[in-house]
């Protein structure tokens, strides 16, 4: 019988995270493929037409209004309101073009590639490609230092042995990026049209001229409404605010998944690299609605293509089970998993402060 895989924990782990207790191990090969029978066998992986139905209609009135109150308003600094409003908005898009990636929504690979880069590239500017690929080596490998794009060494770094050479502007913000961290979400739905813009130059990705000319409808689109209807002042003003609130608001989303969470080796089987990376948020339907399902994290990286409102319903099979194989499974609330990422965030950045001193 196999030893279950030990991944590092979280040595300031917070009192207030909640783990469920290992009862006794398990043959490791076989974990996964236990759980998901019961999870299939539970109807948890079957589609909901109706509920998706729903959240676009839902969505798809909410971004239609936002851009209507634009011209009935008129110029007008009230025009910030309608900026802040149309940053959440966004942000919900994102969250839903997320789920159309995943194959939750649609069974064929063909209307989900199209839904998917006409709501990412036409409808906020993002290249639906570029993001689909990166998302799935993370997926893939999640928060492995190499292999998972999301925690490897940019302006931000989440692994001590990146402090190395840090120098200049970035040694600074790395010294501070736990201070720095939310600031810097400002600039996020922008670093996120710089790297689809950058993508889409370079040859091979698929489908890289329709998905040029969705984002360029976008840009020249929502470029006309403001300077049309704004002053170039306001128009400014809106596109600062609308962005910063954008971005503010995807990066608290997917901020508490994994951030300050274990580091794997790569060589786990699937049920541990999946769990024992992801971090649950505790919370109602509130929480499911403001976080699109991805406060379920754990069950959603178990089964990427489960519908987000049954992640909820998987949550008590899957802490069941991994009681029983020995597996840790974290949640916690909110504002803890922000605590958690950024004492982490502070952490790594140590070594650069302790050389100014």
């Amino acid at each position: 019988m196999s030893v279950p895989v030990s991944v590092s924990a979280d040595p300031q782990r917070s009192p207030s995270a909640t783990t469920s207790a290992p009862e006794r191990p398990r043959t490791a090969g076989s974990d996964f493929a236990a759980l998901n029978r019961r999870i299939t066998e539970a109807g948890l992986l079957e589609r909901l037409p109706a509920y998706y139905a729903v959240r676009i209609s839902v969505v798809a009135a909410m971004f239609v209004a936002a851009w209507a109150v634009v011209p009935l308003l008129g110029s007008s600094w009230w025009q910030l309101a309608v900026a802040t409003l149309m940053g959440v908005v966004f942000a919900q898009v994102a969250l839903l073009a997320h789920d159309v990636a995943h194959r939750q929504v649609f069974r064929t690979r063909r209307i989900s590639e199209l839904v998917g880069r006409t709501v990412a590239n036409a409808g906020i500017g993002m290249s639906y490609g570029w993001w689909v690929e990166k998302h799935t080596r993370h997926h893939n490998n999640p928060n492995h230092d190499e292999l998972d794009p999301d925690v490897q060494p940019e302006l931000l770094i989440w692994a001590t042995e990146s402090a190395v050479g840090r120098r200049g502007l970035k040694g600074f913000i790395n010294r501070h990026q736990a201070g720095l961290f939310f600031p810097l979400l400002t600039l996020l739905s922008i670093d996120l049209r710089i790297s689809s813009i950058k993508a889409l130059r370079r040859p091979g990705m698929k489908h890289r001229g329709l998905e040029a000319g969705l984002m360029a409808l976008h840009l020249v689109a929502y470029a006309a409404v403001l300077l049309v209807v704004l002053s170039p002042a306001q128009a400014l003003a809106f596109f600062v605010v609308h962005h910063a609130v954008f971005g503010v608001y995807l990066g608290m989303t997917f901020a508490p998944n994994h951030k300050g969470m274990p580091h794997p080796t790569g060589d786990e089987d699937y049920l541990r690299k999946q769990v024992l990376t992801s971090r649950n948020i505790t919370g109602g339907w509130l929480t499911d609605t403001a976080l699109g399902g991805l406060n379920h994290q754990i069950e959603h990286h178990l089964f990427p293509a489960m519908p987000a409102p049954n992640l909820r319903k998987a949550r008590p099979i899957v802490k069941a089970y991994c009681a029983q194989a020995g597996v840790a499974y974290e949640e916690t609330n909110l504002v803890e998993s922000y605590r958690q990422a950024l004492r982490h965030l502070h952490e790594v950045g140590a070594p650069l402060r302790a050389s100014r001193t």
